[in-house]
């Protein structure tokens, strides 16, 4: 299930759930903490947009004494499954070929992607020949 139009994470909400996806969950210090590292923030606005995630169904807590301690609401392959259809839809109208053209012209694929890529194309290829039936 794709993260709702109205749910999609910002690019600071997107960064607060990498960390809690890699985690698993973590307290608002311990967000806050591993936050600091790359730009400046406050503990309190890490804070105030967890309290927001949580608001938009992106997050969910629980209380341990008095610590507030978070985890994703979302899983992270929805939730970029969810920005790859917008960004699918919104800019190259549907067009697949046109969004994997855009993310090769970005750089060059390692032999490792290229060998994954390939695979991925193998299996839509069989997917397309023999569909699965539905439940």
């Amino acid at each position: 299930m794709a993260v709702e139009p109205n749910q999609a994470p910002t690019d600071r909400e997107l960064e607060i759930l990498k960390i809690l996806w890699d985690r698993g969950e973590a307290t608002v210090r311990a967000v806050y903490e591993q936050m600091r590292r790359g730009s400046p923030v406050a503990q309190n606005t890490v804070q105030s947009f967890l309290r927001t995630m949580e608001d938009k169904g992106l997050v969910q807590h629980r209380v341990e004494g008095r610590t507030f301690i978070y985890r994703p609401a979302v899983p992270r392959d929805a939730t970029a499954q969810g920005l790859v259809s917008r960004l699918l839809h919104q800019v190259f109208d549907g067009a697949m070929d046109q969004l994997v053209q855009s993310a090769l012209a970005l750089r060059q694929p390692t032999p490792e992607e290229i060998a994954r890529l390939e695979a991925l194309i193998i299996t839509a290829r069989a997917a397309r020949h023999h569909p699965r039936p539905s439940p």
